[in-house]
């Protein structure tokens, strides 16, 4: 096993470290290596229902603490993930693969929701609505939803769990973390940072498990799971947003998306480079708000592909703990198969390869640049997932807005352009939930993330982010003389 100091191996439920009834487990591998980094529990059904029922036993009294006590334990929290930070780290790296400096780039990032969302637990503010008549008061007030679920995936394996649990710890519900069979080490280390915080036996629980259609099932149909958060695919959000209607459970769901990145004859070329690489290939392209289609102008085009081609060249590979390494390996072997299929299609309906496009040792690849794109390709249709930026030449503003507007998917869109009118028209018209305006990094804690059309329901962090784990209450007071 890896030595690592925040490294558990149980799962955490009701305040204690517990194996699988079944004693089953998996083994954690190492993208970069293929060595074994743990072995965790293999948690079923019935261990899940367990977490459940001690979750939702520990609610009543957790959301009875004041608004300023559940902020102070989220305050105590957010302390502990930066001291450990390093650490932290370097435990991400070895489980999801993704380069050292974006793993400590992500425990400040995934931190900030705690911060965040410690300060928000105290602005939940309510409404007294003007009455209808002079004998009525009406009130309206904000509650917690009681308990939360959140399924989370690999590629953020810190910031999408505290995206989550912050607002619903804030709100004063209990919640049940499930993390991916790739990246459960990380989940599991911050829950014993949450421990530590002095979170209360049963408000806070990390089931580890590679049983995802079980446990996926019970915490869907589970009646006492008030509220399921979900970020993955389209088509297991659909999957779980069918269980979840067997009891009309709130849902978020942060789904795929095809993201655009419009560079206009106007834009400063060189922003736009330096936009579209850290959009492109953060995380070795394996974001849901990585550039999946580059559109450009075709004044600028040959411009834009020759400086983007030198600066995707100039891309160390390597192993992410590393620190001469720029961009890791991909998460498992399906992820690279992926990524081979979709060039191998690209290629074969005339796509040209200007730099990379190819296979390295492991489950590395090289970061590559492809020209010539038609939109019948796989490539213009579906998340890549993976470190290939394929060019497309527009002409047409109106053009371009609907080959960007041509897809099921609408979580994050970019552009380009140096002119506020443009900016303005081109922003109001592309049809998704975020868009980067001459800026490739969007993602922050202060404002709304989700996406529209196939990309999901729901928004995460900012003061939007609380609604979404709260019920509003309505309140008539009669009577009133």
């Amino acid at each position: 096993m890896a030595q690592n100091s925040l490294i558990r191996t149980q799962s955490y439920v009701n305040g204690t470290w517990v194996n699988a009834a079944s004693g089953e487990t998996f083994d954690v591998i190492d993208p970069a290596t293929g060595a074994v980094i743990a072995t965790v529990p293999d948690m079923g059904q019935a261990d899940v229902r367990e977490a459940i029922e001690v979750a939702n036993a520990a609610w009543p009294a957790y959301r009875d603490l004041t608004a300023k006590e559940r902020a102070n334990l989220l305050r105590k929290w957010f302390s502990l993930i930066l001291e450990n930070k390093e650490e932290l780290a370097r435990l991400m790296t070895m489980e999801c693969g993704k380069v050292l400096s974006e793993s400590l780039g992500e425990v400040d990032y995934g931190a900030s929701f705690i911060e965040w969302f410690a300060e928000e637990a105290k602005r939940t503010y309510g409404d007294v609505i003007p009455a209808n008549t002079k004998d009525k008061r009406l009130v309206v007030i904000k509650q917690s939803i009681g308990v939360v679920a959140a399924i989370t995936p690999w590629n953020f394996p810190l910031a999408m769990i505290t995206r989550k649990v912050g607002p619903a710890l804030a709100a004063g519900s209990p919640v049940i973390v499930k993390p991916p069979s790739e990246t459960p080490l990380t989940a599991l280390a911050i829950s014993h940072l949450a421990e530590k915080a002095g979170f209360p036996p049963g408000v806070y629980n990390t089931v580890t498990t590679s049983k995802n259609a079980e446990v996926g099932l019970e915490l869907c149909e589970n009646n006492k799971v008030r509220k399921l958060s979900f970020t993955g695919s389209t088509a297991i959000g659909k999957l779980l947003m069918s269980q979840c209607a067997s009891n009309l459970k709130k849902i978020s769901l942060e789904l795929g998306g095809n993201a655009p990145f419009i560079v206009f004859d106007d834009a400063d070329i060189n922003a736009a480079v330096k936009g579209a690489m850290a959009s492109k290939f953060r995380n070795n392209g394996q974001t849901c708000v990585c550039v999946n289609r580059l559109y450009v102008h075709d004044k600028v085009y040959d411009e834009f592909v020759s400086k983007l081609s030198d600066a995707v060249a100039a891309l160390r590979v390597g192993n992410g703990l590393d620190t001469n390494s720029q961009m890791g390996p991909l998460i498992n072997e399906k992820g690279l198969n992926k990524v081979k299929h979709h060039l191998d299609d690209a290629l074969s309906k005339g796509a040209k390869v200007i730099v990379g496009g190819h296979e390295m040792e492991g489950l590395f690849f090289q970061p590559t640049v492809l020209t010539d794109i038609t939109p019948d390709m796989i490539i213009a249709r579906e998340e890549v997932f993976g470190p290939v930026a394929p060019v497309a030449r527009f002409t047409d503003e109106q053009e371009v807005i609907r080959l960007a507007n041509n897809t099921p998917y609408g979580l994050a869109s970019y552009f380009y352009s140096k002119d506020i009118s443009r900016c303005w028209r081109v922003a109001e018209a592309l049809d998704y939930g975020m868009v980067g305006i001459n800026e490739g990094m969007i993602s922050t804690e202060v404002a709304p993330f989700g996406g529209v059309k196939e990309s999901g329901v729901g928004r995460e962090g900012s003061k939007y982010g609380m609604d979404y784990f709260m019920e509003i209450k309505y309140l008539c007071f009669g009577g009133i003389n």
